[in-house]
């Protein structure tokens, strides 16, 4: 028996990185798996999103590790999409267990500087595309009367901010205001909701341009190699950059009846950035 071994599990910004390797995972602990991603480009985002063939590669995988798969093409802004792909869900593979909220988008610029359409993209996509996808998941959830488990991708610039990324910041610290209002409201439901805050980790959002210029303005053109060099001083461990896979184990023990006392929480994958 797996961890999650027959349940199912939501999982947005499922094409690639962080929310692959989430899919991924629960699968192979035996849970049933819909993977959503808006598999097209955003004006505001200044690096390529995962495509079509993106997440279809990620079906694949979970369809290798032996679980059902429902791959959606879906924007996480688009509130009758999220509605459509959770009853979905429930239709063909009979319930709702678990949501993984790991949608969301970066970009960069200094605050004051931020324009109209990269704050509300933003705001958008990080904040209120979660609320959305909760909203879209919660009845059902409820409904089935099995408990379950939300669990929030924030971000360790919540705790630990850095400049040029004020609009990223004031949404995923959104994300923590809403998780202790549902943590509170689904508890009498036995539904668990946590954030859940990693910190650099080496995935497509982070191994770009763009963010290496974020961390080295002091360079031209800027490599991963420059910006190893400065994550690995703000580490207490001694590691450049955080591997999904360990993300993907906390999301993991937060899905599974091990967290089952585990609602309200906060909790860091951040190689101690966070001391």
């Amino acid at each position: 028996m797996g961890r999650v071994e027959g349940k199912v599990a939501l999982v947005t910004g499922a094409g690639r990185g962080q929310g692959r390797r989430h899919a991924v995972r629960l699968a192979e602990e035996g849970a049933d798996v819909v993977a959503l991603d808006v598999c097209t480009p955003i004006a505001t985002v200044p690096y390529a999103m995962a495509s079509a063939d993106d997440l279809a590669e990620t079906a694949r995988l979970v369809a290798a590790a032996g679980r059902r798969v429902i791959a959606i093409e879906a924007d996480v802004r688009d509130g009758a999409a999220l509605d459509e792909a959770c009853a979905r869900a429930v239709d063909e593979l009979g319930r709702l267990d678990v949501v993984v909220a790991n949608a969301g988008i970066t970009s960069t610029s200094p605050a004051l500087e931020i324009t109209d359409e990269m704050w509300s993209t933003m705001i958008d996509v990080n904040l209120t595309g979660v609320w959305r996808t909760l909203k879209a998941a919660g009845p059902h959830m409820v409904g089935g009367g099995r408990g379950g488990s939300m669990i929030i991708v924030s971000s360790m610039a919540t705790m630990h901010p850095n400049e040029n990324i004020a609009h990223y910041t004031a949404a995923k610290t959104g994300l923590v205001g809403l998780m202790r209002v549902l943590a509170k409201e689904l508890a009498r439901h036995s539904i668990r909701v946590n954030t859940l805050h990693p910190g650099t980790v080496a995935t497509p959002m982070v191994l770009n341009d763009a963010v290496y210029r974020l961390f080295r303005p002091d360079l031209e053109n800027p490599t991963r190699e420059d910006l190893e060099a400065v994550t690995r001083t703000t580490h207490a461990l001694p590691v450049a950059l955080i591997e999904p896979d360990a993300v993907a184990d906390a999301v993991l023990y937060l899905a599974s009846d091990e967290s089952r006392y585990v609602t309200g929480s906060t909790m860091t994958v951040s190689a101690g950035n966070d001391l």
